[in-house]
């Protein structure tokens, strides 16, 4: 019986494409980390400091947004959108009769 491989949607997340930029942003803008991290929605500024160090790369798309917003550029001038593609593998005849998939 022959097999048909199936994607479903994974999880989404924004990755940092330059944390210098991000840095220049904020400073040019008078920004400070703690400002920054408000304007995300988080509680405290440690998850900024480790973007802009390179510690950390990644962050939701919510957050995201609302940096770029909040700092008045496009979020594809700071984040790239990058997304999980999960792949499973069926039987035609599963597929045809609509029955899902397990990944």
């Amino acid at each position: 019986m022959a097999t048909a491989t199936i994607y479903q949607l994974g999880g989404i997340w924004m990755e940092l494409r330059d944390r210098k930029k991000l840095a220049r942003l904020m400073i040019v803008q008078g920004v400070s980390q703690r400002e920054l991290a408000r304007a995300a929605g988080w509680k405290s500024h440690s998850y900024v400091a480790r973007l802009i160090k390179g510690e950390a790369k990644t962050l939701e798309t919510t957050p995201a947004l609302r940096i770029a917003h909040f700092l008045q550029v496009g979020v594809e001038d700071l984040f790239l959108t990058k997304v999980d593609n999960v792949t499973a593998q069926s039987d035609r005849e599963s597929v045809r009769r609509g029955k899902k998939a397990v990944a």
